[in-house]
């Protein structure tokens, strides 16, 4: 097994191209010892960064996750989340202070701003670049933002992040979004890389999965993990589903399952809007 590839954020932090989401985590008490040793495993494997927010479960994710690196908080890289109804310059600071308790910790690594709402985006920014001047959080960054929403930032913000939706069903990003990313630098983190296992029955991923004696998870896992500014977090509950998950980062596609892919999958021919799940 090889050692998990990093990613450098415009902050200067190394993040593994692989990590854990926890959406849906946390929320049922009879998969609680399950789901810790899922996030305990990830952790033994290298998978460091793991993704959740003040939403998932209403805060029962960050729970959990507390738990789960209890006692290892230095190995972790915390990303967390505020939502848009709390983003004003009072409201992030709050749900910031919130998250930490539920987290037990004293800071997030990077926080992020959950999807654009009413609030006035430099008010937001504005906000967070006090939590990193406080220590609260060690940088900030975005999700679901599209290219125009990113052009609205106040001059010379740059997040460490945009966190979209991305995988072979959703390769909208592809046109504009990921090229734009890259002009500025700003890495992306593909949530629900393998869109919540709905693509895994397609004929074209099982033909590649078989040619490689790998699963179609893993193919669909490594079709993300291909571009190296894209940071992928897919969600495991299960100690064996973290280690297919780990896998998926030593798997090397090449030329004819990336034309078979395309062929099943098409690029987009132009630009759409960025879609959410």
């Amino acid at each position: 097994m090889h050692v998990i590839r990093t990613v450098t954020l415009p902050s200067g932090a190394r993040v593994p191209a692989l990590g854990q989401g926890t959406w849906h985590m946390g929320d049922d008490p009879s998969r609680r010892a399950e789901e810790l040793d899922a996030l305990r495993t990830g952790l033994d494997l290298g998978m460091t960064l793991i993704d959740t927010a003040e939403m998932y479960g209403s805060g029962a994710s960050e729970e959990l996750v507390g738990e789960a690196i209890r006692g290892r908080r230095d190995e972790a890289f915390l990303v967390s989340k505020v939502l848009p109804s709390n983003a004003d310059r009072r409201g992030t600071v709050e749900a910031c202070r919130a998250s930490l308790r539920r987290l037990g910790t004293d800071r997030i690594d990077l926080y992020l701003l959950h999807w654009r709402g009413g609030v006035p985006l430099a008010e937001t920014v504005e906000a967070l670049e006090e939590l990193v001047r406080q220590g609260s959080i060690g940088s900030w960054g975005v999700s679901n933002l599209d290219t125009d929403d990113l052009a609205d930032l106040p001059r010379g913000a740059v997040p460490d992040t945009d966190q979209i939706l991305y995988n072979l069903t959703r390769r909208g990003p592809e046109y504009a979004l990921l090229p734009r990313c890259r002009e500025l630098s700003v890495p992306v983190m593909a949530y629900s890389p393998v869109e919540q296992g709905r693509l895994l029955g397609h004929e074209a991923l099982h033909a590649v999965a078989e040619a490689h004696a790998v699963t179609p998870a893993q193919v669909a896992l490594a079709w993300v993990l291909r571009h190296e500014d894209v940071i992928a977090i897919p969600k495991a509950s299960s100690r064996r589903h973290v280690e297919e998950n780990r896998a998926a980062a030593d798997l090397v596609l090449g030329e004819e399952d990336f034309a078979a892919l395309d062929e099943a999958f098409p690029p987009p021919a132009g630009k759409r809007p960025l879609e959410i799940l």
